[in-house]
């Protein structure tokens, strides 16, 4: 289940994502914090943390860098997090 959400979101990102203007408010974006958030928490909390996200994705939300956490949880990320592949560890 895992491989499959992973590849859901790869095929998201190369083939959906690409060709459209970028409109994600956080980083990194809520796709590659699903696919993230799948790799460390597994498929099912995974899967919740980046509904979660998307749903908190929205015009209305200032946005800013928002890692998955390092505990299982539907809010933003508080301090304790898993360094991203774009930040320094």
């Amino acid at each position: 289940m895992k491989r499959l959400l992973l590849k859901l979101v790869h095929f998201y990102q190369k083939y959906i994502s690409a060709g459209r203007p970028a409109s994600c408010r956080y980083h990194p974006t809520c796709s590659q914090y699903m696919a993230d958030a799948v790799t460390y928490h597994g498929a099912l909390k995974g899967f919740l943390m980046g509904i979660a996200r998307i749903l908190r994705c929205h015009p209305f939300v200032k946005g800013g860098i928002d890692y998955v956490p390092l505990r299982f949880t539907l809010k933003r990320n508080p301090d304790d997090h898993y360094p991203g592949p774009y930040e320094k560890k």
